[in-house]
């Protein structure tokens, strides 16, 4: 337990710290709104008061007005972000300690991610309502969880997986620096959408602002109105000659309009996510890592030539000097003097095709990066849990202590588990609700977990690189006419094949056959047991069959019988959840069926 808590204070402080600095910023930002109004409010009344007698002590005022009122706003602007960074901080915190509690059933469930058919999604609770993906996720954009989704579904090498424990390692210790990273993708979620967004532009063959002309016309031009301007001002012009030569350059300066409305309706809409996107990359670039895959990470963000967030940067810069054409005051004098429009097109063409080719590895490194920060929070919230090792041969799996990641702390029941050799068959009886399916939940969420690079809820896992695949639970489908029985007919042909292919794969079923009849149910599944051994395939059987445990005679070296038990007095049942050798002898089906108002008593005097 006091390894739990450690995480448990360090998020409390933070949320208590974050709540007082955000109340003294939001003061800040009321005092700052009086500044603002003051500075405005004082040029005028000195305005009122000293003009017209003394006009160069009015300018005077109002210029030093004027500037204390863009110093106010500036820090303002400032104070906003620091005000925006504190809320999305208090966020964080308050979802660790949410978790800490079970309350996070409202977090994304990623339900959008689960297969219609997976060889152990829906048996695992990996997508969905209180899932695998929903405790652990933290990551906040698309590419990430998507990139999570894809690794609690396909196992790694057993190098891949090595890699992700060392970098979690390494990163889990760095709350400060973990929050940080997760605030700024809470800024503005990078999406999917932005992404080939961004690709799209790269891509387009609009080359119109890339022309050698073009360049030299923005060099060229400012001449021409600068020039007008003097010639007018020593009288070599009229007035008339001037307007009519200076709407006349305004005009010429719209001539590529249509194209840059485009062009800024397009790409104005990615701001927002390439500033999260710089700002994480920036803060992933920054840090000194020790373990390969971060410094790889790092490696594709500070290639050779050019750092992806300074790009970014730049591309800010590009977008924010763009969307001054909003401004309807200025931008006619900035497109007359200056060509602006165009010379912010011309900017992102150019920086376009300096990072065509390196865009997308910017967002992989960001998802990478996420799923690596999910993974590294798992470990600094549950230090207790272990990293899995892996051996060679198949198959060997030795769990110590092990329980259900989902089930917390303070109500788990551990078990030890161990299956060494090919042809291994566990069969588990038990009683209803004694921990069958809850073992069998362990022992395929944390194979998940193992898979994936992630710490496992164990004191040690030891576990040969296998593929997981269960048939647990099994629902008919009345738009495609299938009734329960065949379902799971569907998912035991998909795993028989498997089996008779000798793949590596690692079975866990719950009450197989459980839609037909008894004898049939029977034969069938001693039918499937013996099939698993002769094609040395390892499985783990939880069944309410007692009869099964009878091929362990058969198969002494192969069939190996365990049980969880419940004990009976009077009415009342108790569990203890404890993984025992051996056949189950105590059976609790008819005491429920008498809680329920089944008068099992007539049945029971007539046998």
């Amino acid at each position: 337990m006091n390894q739990q808590t450690q995480p448990f204070v360090y998020y409390t402080q933070q949320l208590d710290e974050a709540k007082q600095k955000l109340a003294i910023l939001k003061e800040k930002k009321n005092t700052l709104g009086w500044l603002r109004l003051i500075s405005i409010l004082v040029p005028l009344i000195l305005g009122f008061a000293l003009l017209p007698q003394y006009i160069v002590a009015a300018v005077i005022c109002i210029i030093v007005c004027v500037a204390c009122f863009i110093y106010v706003v500036s820090i303002d602007v400032d104070n906003s972000a620091s005000i925006e960074l504190t809320e999305r901080h208090i966020a964080v915190n308050e979802n660790e300690l949410a978790v800490f509690h079970n309350r996070y059933g409202d977090f994304d469930d990623g339900k959008q991610f689960e297969p219609v058919e997976h060889a152990y999604a829906a048996d695992m609770d990996i997508f969905g309502k209180y899932s695998l993906y929903q405790y652990i996720n933290r990551c906040e954009s698309q590419q990430g969880r998507a990139l999570l989704a894809q690794r609690l579904l396909e196992p790694l090498t057993v190098e891949n997986i090595y890699a992700n424990q060392e970098a979690v390692k390494e990163l889990a210790p760095q709350a400060k620096w973990r929050q940080l990273f997760q605030n700024f993708g809470k800024s503005a979620h990078i999406t999917l959408q932005t992404e080939q967004r961004i690709e799209q532009w790269l891509q387009s063959p609009e080359k119109i602002f890339a022309r050698p002309y073009i360049k030299q016309l923005l060099v060229i031009y400012p001449i021409l109105p600068v020039a007008l301007v003097v010639l007018y001002t020593y009288d070599y012009i009229a007035f008339g000659r001037f307007s009519f030569l200076m709407i006349l350059l305004l005009f010429l300066s719209s001539a590529f309009t249509k194209k840059i409305n485009q062009l800024h309706n397009y790409v104005s809409r990615m701001a927002e996510e390439i500033n999260t996107l710089q700002l994480q990359l920036q803060h992933t670039a920054d840090e000194s890592w020790q373990s390969v895959k971060l410094k790889s990470i790092q490696h594709l963000i500070k290639e050779e030539n050019k750092s992806a967030h300074s790009e970014l940067l730049k591309l800010k810069k590009i977008l924010d000097r763009f969307d001054v054409r909003l401004n309807i005051i200025v931008i006619p004098f900035l497109n007359t003097f200056l060509l602006w429009d165009i010379r912010q097109a011309v900017s992102l063409e150019q920086w376009k095709q300096h990072n065509s080719t390196s865009v997308y590895k910017w967002f992989d490194c960001i998802a990478q990066m996420e799923v690596v920060n999910t993974m590294a929070t798992l470990h600094y919230n549950h230090s207790d849990w272990c990293f899995p090792a892996f051996t060679g041969n198949y198959f060997h799996f030795n769990a110590i202590e092990t329980g259900h990641p989902l089930i917390s702390a303070d109500k788990r029941v551990t078990n030890s588990c161990t299956i060494s050799g090919d042809g291994q068959v566990m069969l588990i009886t038990g009683s209803n609700m004694a921990g069958k399916s809850t073992f069998l939940r362990s022992l395929g969420v944390n194979t998940v977990l193992a898979m994936m690079g992630a710490p496992v809820c164990a004191q040690q896992f030891e576990i040969t690189p296998v593929n997981l695949i269960s048939s647990m639970r099994i629902a008919d489908n009345l738009a495609e006419n299938t009734s329960t029985f065949y379902a799971e007919l569907k998912k035991l042909q998909r795993i028989i094949e498997k089996v008779n292919n000798h793949e590596k794969i690692f079975i866990l079923l719950d009450e197989i056959l459980r839609g037909t009849n008894s004898l049939d149910r029977h034969t069938g599944s001693v039918a499937l047991l013996k099939q698993m051994v002769q094609e040395k395939s390892v499985a783990v059987i939880a069944t309410h069959d007692i009869a099964l445990s009878q091929l362990e005679e058969q198969y002494p070296a192969a069939i190996h019988n365990y049980h969880f038990d419940v004990q009976v007095k009077g009415e009342d049942l108790y569990f203890d959840y404890r993984l025992k050798e051996g056949v189950c002898k105590s059976m609790n089906a008819s005491i429920l069926m008498k809680k329920i108002g089944i008068h099992m008593e007539e049945v029971e005097n007539k046998g």
